[in-house]
C-alpha cells in the first residue's frame, strides 16, 4: 500500500502516537481522518496538518458512532485504505489495595476501550476496505493495531491494561487470517515507553528514571518513531499477522 494518495483513519488522532501517525500520512501525500473524543485537540491537530486532514469526533467503543465516522471518511475521500488503532486508556491499580478489591468497572472500562474498541474499529474499517478495487498487487487495505510491551511484561498494578493489550496481540494473527481473503493485512505495534501525553504529566525526575531503564537508546521513544514503523508496515506488502515490539530492548521489571 503506497502512502501517497492513501486514505487513513487514525483513532486517538488528537495527540501522541495517533497525531504523529496522521502527520506521517499527510506528509507522505495521503489523507488522514483524525478520530478522537477530544474535539478541541482534534480540530486543532487536523487544522495544523492542512487540507488533507480533518477531524471526526467519535467513540471507538460505540458501533453507531464509528459507523458514522467511517461514512464521513468515505463520503469525503471516496474510500478507506488504512485504519490505525491508536486510541487507548491506561490504568494503574492493584487487584487488592488498601480500600479493597479493584473495581470491576475499572477493569471493564480499560478492556472496552483498548480491546473491544480496537475490534470495533477494525471490523467496520474492514467492511469499508473490502469494497475497494484491489491495487496493482491485489491489496485492498491495511489495519495497524497498537498493543504494548505490557502485554508481555505487565507490571504490578497493570492487570487490566496488560490483559487488554494482550487481547490485541492475541487477535492479530486470527484477524489477519480472517481478512486475508479480502486482501486486507493486519499488523500490531507493541510500543515501550513513549513520550506521549500520558507520560508528559510526570515529574522530570520520574521521566528521567524511566528513560534510564531503557537499554538503548536510553530515552523515551518519540511518537514520530512509532509513525515511522507504521509507515513501513503500510508499505511492506509481505508484512502480515505479526506483532512488532518497539521498545529499545526494554523488558519491564515487576514494578
Amino acid at each position: 500500500m503506497r502512502i501517497e494518495n492513501c486514505v487513513a483513519l487514525i483513532t486517538g488522532g488528537a495527540s501522541g502516537l495517533g497525531a504523529a501517525s496522521a502527520r506521517m500520512i499527510v506528509e507522505g501525500g495521503g489523507r488522514a481522518a483524525l478520530v478522537d473524543r477530544n474535539a478541541e485537540l482534534g480540530q486543532a491537530a487536523a487544522a495544523a496538518m492542512g487540507d488533507h486532514a480533518f477531524f471526526v469526533e467519535a467513540d471507538v467503543t460505540d458501533g453507531a458512532s464509528m459507523e458514522t465516522a467511517i461514512r464521513s471518511v468515505t463520503g469525503r475521500f471516496g474510500r478507506l485504505n488504512v485504519a490505525m488503532n491508536c486510541a487507548g486508556v491506561g490504568s494503574a491499580q492493584r487487584i487488592l489495595g488498601k480500600e479493597g478489591p479493584m473495581s470491576l468497572e475499572s477493569f471493564r472500562k480499560v478492556t472496552e476501550v483498548n480491546l473491544i474498541g480496537t475490534f470495533n474499529v477494525s471490523r467496520l474499517a474492514a467492511a469499508a476496505m473490502a469494497t475497494n478495487a484491489p491495487d496493482e498487487e491485489g491489496e485492498r487495505g491495511v489495519i495497524v493495531h497498537t498493543a504494548s510491551i505490557a502485554a508481555y511484561d505487565g507490571q504490578i498494578g497493570q492487570c487490566a491494561y496488560s490483559a487488554s493489550k494482550g487481547g490485541v496481540v492475541g487477535m492479530t494473527l486470527p484477524m489477519a487470517r480472517d481478512l486475508a481473503r479480502h486482501a486486507i493485512r493486519v499488523v500490531t505495534i507493541a510500543p515501550g515507553l513513549f513520550d506521549t501525553p500520558l507520560l508528559a504529566g510526570l515529574p522530570e525526575e520520574a521521566r528521567n528514571s524511566l528513560a534510564a531503564s531503557i537499554p538503548f537508546p536510553a530515552r523515551l521513544g518519540q511518537p514520530a518513531e512509532y509513525a515511522q514503523l507504521a509507515r513501513h508496515i503500510i508499505e511492506n506488502r509481505y508484512l502480515n499477522g505479526e506483532v512488532i515490539r518497539l521498545d529499545g530492548s526494554l523488558r519491564m521489571a515487576p514494578r
